[in-house]
């Protein structure tokens, strides 16, 4: 496991941070946000959809639980568990998802798929500061995400 921190001072360097960290991005990737509502956990994944040329903005998945976007090039899944347990999120597609090598999981309150899911996964821990500060504790557990923590440490540089 690697572990970094990066600080954000407003949403527009969250979302520009994100949109470097698109860049990144191939498919099959799995990131984990977490953090109290108002973080900046949804403005990263709208970030993220924007530089990936993705036609719609990501909102809130909190009320559909799961949200699809996609283009020739890719299949951005956002997916938000605020409301559920463990118990409650059998039957959301995790496995069609997981057999798309142009998918990208973003997955907001992640905790009831967390077994779920494979275990290389790049988490990211929004903790609010004073104002519009904020900063984004990374842990990588794997290759892949060992390489998207990287590619965010840079972007924030």
């Amino acid at each position: 496991m690697k572990t970094a921190e990066i600080a954000s001072h407003s949403r527009e360097e969250t979302l520009a941070l994100a949109g470097r960290f698109a860049r990144a991005l191939k498919g099959g990737e799995i990131v984990f946000l977490r953090g109290p509502i108002g973080a900046g956990k949804t403005v990263f994944v709208k970030g993220v959809a924007a530089a990936l040329g993705l036609k719609s903005s990501p909102t809130s998945a909190s009320f559909s639980l799961m949200k699809e976007y996609k283009n020739k090039h890719c299949r951005l899944f956002h997916i938000d568990l605020f409301r559920l347990e463990e118990g409650e999120v059998f039957n959301l597609g995790f496995e069609e998802m997981l057999e798309d090598d142009k998918a990208i999981i973003l997955a907001e309150w992640p905790d009831p798929i967390r077994h779920m899911l494979p275990e290389d996964r790049l988490e990211m821990d929004f903790i609010l500061q004073e104002g519009d500060d904020r900063v984004i504790a990374l842990k990588s557990f794997g290759r892949v995400s060992d390489a998207l923590l990287e590619a965010l440490c840079k972007a924030a540089n």
